[in-house]
């Protein structure tokens, strides 16, 4: 997916793009945006070919659209719109009750900033875009991070830390559950976002981590993400570890605007559905 993070976005008069092809969703969304982002300028299209026209006659801070329009597909017209942009960071959300499907057959290109599932509600994503466009002073939440090498998890855990982000780091996955296990007892969940290598010195891998947390732990995507590093970039592969449960894949070397794009993303729906259920 597209790296980038949103405090490089203007913060004053924020422009955002909702397309959609139903006018009643755009009129939604807008004003929803109108009540999280008092002074947002919308621009609203009900087509792929209205957004590029649109974007050609002024530049936009970000872009929510729907994965099928009318003319398009949603992830097409955000390589268009890369294409087009003359600013150097836009931020372009795809919104589909099937995206999940999308991401494991691995069809959400670079383009693409993030996905939001659009049964979330519509409320959800307009506080989702707020967070990207005029994001709170420092980010909050507990990363459970899983790698063996001590020197990579240096450098992985400053990039975490220096967003605000508190970093729990297991050197495997038997440290990693057992810390899981104490926390299950406590009544609470551990963490906010699992962070994991694949391989991993121990009897478990990155892949029995997950398999373990869904499983064992009975906890869903929603409850715990689980955000996987890997070095294979192999499409079957990956798409192996999102199907066993894993929320999205971060490619090695590890890139740091992108790793905090991704994590927070996970962060904000997870939290938004662990408040909206009661879960803590």
């Amino acid at each position: 997916m597209h790296s980038g993070i949103a405090r490089h976005l203007p913060s004053e008069t924020p422009r955002v793009m909702i397309v959609d092809g139903s006018r009643v969703v755009r009129r939604m969304i807008e004003q929803l945006l109108l009540k999280e982002l008092p002074g947002v300028s919308v621009v609203s299209c009900g087509s792929g070919a209205e957004a590029i026209a649109a974007l050609l006659d002024a530049p936009v801070d970000f872009v929510t659209t729907a994965l099928r329009l009318p003319d398009m597909d949603g992830v097409d017209l955000a390589r268009v719109l890369r294409q087009q942009a003359q600013q150097a960071y836009m931020p372009i959300v795809v919104v589909s009750g099937d995206v999940t499907e999308r991401l494991e057959a691995r069809q959400l290109g670079e383009e693409v900033t993030d996905y939001f599932d659009k049964a979330l509600g519509f409320p959800a994503l307009a506080a989702f875009i707020r967070g990207y466009v005029r994001p709170e002073p420092g980010a909050s939440g507990e990363v459970l991070y899983v790698e063996d090498s001590r020197v990579v998890a240096l450098a992985t855990r400053r990039m975490m830390e220096k967003c605000g982000l508190t970093v729990l780091h297991s050197i495997s996955a038997e440290d990693a559950l057992a810390l899981l296990e104490a926390a299950r007892a406590q009544g609470r969940t551990g963490a906010d976002v699992v962070l994991t290598d694949v391989n991993l010195k121990g009897a478990l891998s990155g892949a029995d981590l997950i398999a373990r947390i869904r499983g064992e732990f009975g906890y869903g995507k929603g409850r715990l993400p689980i955000l996987v590093m890997t070095g294979d970039d192999n499409p079957r592969n990956q798409a192996a570890l999102l199907r066993s449960g894993a929320n999205d894949l971060v490619q090695k070397p590890i890139e740091e605007r992108l790793l905090v794009t991704k994590l927070l993303f996970q962060l904000r729906v997870s939290q938004h559905l662990r408040q909206r259920d009661g879960i803590d």
